[in-house]
């Protein structure tokens, strides 16, 4: 049966591994870049990404929505973020993973997801949705989007005296 299986993206920033960070790691800000994610929340009283972590994830595709549950797998400052959405038995579904690069004009920034495992259920869908063609669409687009917040985030820290 068909499967998202996996996906990776990349874009050159011109801002520095650090800003980029911080932008990725604020899980309450997913949605400023992502297509498909509504919003994240921090859960468990957490405030800023740590590995172990959790935070749970509103989404939707078209007019269908769901939320994850999802566990932070590594933060480094400026060099990697990443976090497995988790299915409520304790699997891990899909791992994502930000890897930061600096270069000579900023920071590459190389998104990607691995598929693991979902409910038969949602393998069944995916026979009618193209899920992996989605996804891939969608990292493109979050790393698009994510760079040109970055950038302007850069640019004004620039300005303040």
């Amino acid at each position: 049966m068909t499967s998202a299986t996996q996906g990776v993206a990349r874009v050159r920033v011109a801002a520095p591994a650090e800003c980029i960070y911080a932008l990725i790691s604020d899980v309450s800000r997913m949605g400023d870049w992502s297509p498909e994610t509504d919003k994240c929340e921090w859960l468990d009283g957490a405030t800023s990404a740590a590995v172990g972590v959790r935070f749970r994830g509103a989404n939707h595709l078209g007019p269908v929505r769901w939320r994850t549950e999802c566990t932070i797998t590594a933060a480094t400052p400026g060099d990697e973020f990443a976090f497995s959405v988790m299915h409520p038995d304790g699997r891990e579904e899909t791992r994502w993973r930000y890897l930061l690069t600096p270069t000579e004009t900023g920071t590459e920034v190389v998104e990607s997801y691995e598929f693991l495992w979902c409910p038969l259920a949602n393998r069944i869908l995916e026979t009618l949705i193209p899920r992996d063609r989605q996804l891939r669409r969608g990292i493109q687009q979050t790393l698009t989007t994510l760079a040109a917040a970055a950038e302007a985030a850069y640019a004004a820290s620039l300005q303040r005296p």
